[in-house]
């Protein structure tokens, strides 16, 4: 049983420094990487992902008001349900403005017969959620039954027990009138009234338009059965925060990851989301008990759904462990969000943790032990997900949920490689547009000759991911049909840099940033 602490996290990260830091006699020096460096077009940027675009550490925060749950009327280990006493030490802290919403070790019952079937809901930024650690000894919150769904044909529709979100609603700003190439930092909006630097928002495309749709695909075509695609279009949603606005002229923080054309309707908004959110050293554990079928039914595909992060910027979840559910945990409609050093273990279900429709997450030393249908990965929109020295088993893959992800790393990622588990209803593939990158990832599953990323439907039908990028691939001999591929290079052997997303931070920032050397 994981008991996560500072020693895990100071061994994960000096492990990985160790890789990046390997001599060329070890490994190939890469030479996509080396013509990167001279040219950023080649390759996606993915060095802003993570807490803070990976500039600041995770915070320890002792600075809030502590709202300590057996204060509210929680008590551990005596049968009885703690949901109603949590969810007011969440309100309380919530109307504090701030806080810590603290949790001594024991278990504590948060779904038993006698309590309402809803979640418990946090609606405000600068939020801790801690307990007293993820492993034997430490804190537990134990879901004995599953949520019911909202509608029990729709087998996604339970709700999270646990849901950190956000108060309030986009507005509206205007639109893009300027071309923007991707990675520069300005836009031009035809107007910025109600925008203020530190604001986020969001740059949304929706268009149909035929030739946008093909300078996305290239050469493969749209299949029928993609009725999304073919009748709403390229659906482009991302997350930016303010750095300075000049007139018309709003500069990020970020680049900008999608190439503009004002010929098609960009729209900005001002996104409603709360900020410095962080779920720490907690198991949440759940009661699925049965052997899982895909699809089945609801409570196979989501009945123990355990959190959800949506609407939060900066923020992070680590040192948690996930044990008998459905879904662990969803990075929805979020930016900059890290999530480290987490496990999900016990009776295998649907899926491990994913970037949903959010902005430039990290999921990093995180590992899959239940082996879930859909390991870690990243869904609906997705932009610049990191999945950074994870291990799933042999029996599953990497997420990749259709609606349009786009600029997902594999990076150092040790699990299975197969075409059944990506994940998407047929209405909204491809499983995943342009920008996947595997590098240095390592397979460990039984080798498979000529593997597809874009099979025929006769060959399969639920499995289209766009050219992906593969680099230091490793395997018992997997072999590719490399005309599918964008780019590749050292199939067989790793690859130096050891990680992409460290070279390309060191490259951003000419060092690697304390939080990860210490």
């Amino acid at each position: 049983m994981y008991n996560f602490n500072k020693k895990h996290i100071r061994t994960g990260f000096i492990a990985a420094l160790n890789l990046f830091a390997v001599t060329l006699s070890a490994q190939q020096k890469s030479k996509i990487f080396e013509d990167y460096k001279k040219d950023k077009t080649l390759l996606p940027d993915f060095s802003y992902v993570g807490y803070h675009h990976g500039e600041k550490a995770i915070p320890n925060v002792t600075n809030y008001k502590i709202f300590d749950v057996t204060s509210f009327g929680a008590k551990p280990d005596d049968g009885i349900s703690d949901k109603t006493a949590i969810q007011k030490a969440i309100d309380a802290a919530n109307k504090n403005g701030s806080g810590i919403v603290f949790f001594p070790k024991g278990r504590f019952l948060v779904n038993e017969d006698s309590d309402l079937a809803n979640s418990v809901i946090s609606k405000k930024g600068h939020i801790v959620f801690r307990g007293s650690g993820s492993g034997t000894g430490g804190t537990e919150l134990y879901m004995k039954n599953a949520l019911p769904p909202a509608d029990p044909s729709k087998m996604w529709t339970v709700p999270p027990l646990f849901i950190f979100g956000s108060s309030g609603s986009d507005k509206k700003i205007g639109e893009v009138t300027q071309a923007v190439s991707i990675g520069k930092f300005t836009i031009k909006l035809n107007t910025t009234e109600g925008l203020a630097e530190g604001d986020w928002i969001v740059l949304k495309l929706l268009d149909n338009n035929k030739d946008l749709i093909a300078s996305e695909l290239k050469h493969n075509k749209v299949e029928p059965e993609w009725t999304y695609l073919i009748e709403k279009g390229i659906d482009v949603k991302v997350f930016y925060q303010i750095k300075n606005i000049k007139k018309d002229a709003v500069t990020l923080f970020a680049p900008v990851s999608y190439a503009i054309d004002p010929k098609y309707k960009w729209e900005v908004y001002k996104f409603a989301n709360s900020e410095e959110v962080g779920i720490e050293d907690i198991a949440f554990v759940g009661n699925w008990t049965e052997k899982f079928v895909h699809h089945r039914s609801w409570k196979d595909d989501s009945g123990f759904t355990m959190l959800n992060i949506r609407r939060n910027t900066n923020s992070w979840m680590k040192n948690c462990r996930f044990t008998d559910c459905s879904v662990a945990a969803t990075i929805a409609q979020s930016a900059n969000i890290s999530v480290l050093n987490c496990k999900i273990d016990g009776n295998a279900g649907h899926q491990a943790i994913n970037s949903n429709g959010s902005t430039n997450v990290l999921i990093a030393n995180c590992v899959d032990e239940a082996s879930q249908w859909h390991s870690f990965g990243s869904s609906h929109g997705a932009m610049n997900t990191v999945i950074w020295k994870c291990k799933y088993p042999s029996t599953t893959c990497f997420e990749s949920h259709s609606s349009q992800p786009r600029n997902t790393l594999l990076d150092n990622v040790e699990g299975g490689l197969m075409n059944g588990r990506a994940g998407g209803a047929k209405e909204n593939m491809p499983n995943h547009m342009q920008g996947l990158v595997l590098w240095n990832y390592k397979q460990t599953n039984e080798a498979v000759k000529d593997f597809e990323f874009w099979p025929s439907p006769e060959v399969f039908e639920w499995w289209r991911i766009l050219n992906p990028i593969v680099v230091g691939f490793t395997s018992k001999g997997t072999t590719f049909k490399m005309e599918q591929l964008g780019q590749s290079e050292s199939i067989g052997k790793a690859v130096e840099p050891g990680s992409l997303y460290l070279a390309q931070l060191k490259l951003r920032l000419k060092m690697i940033p304390d939080w990860l050397k210490n």
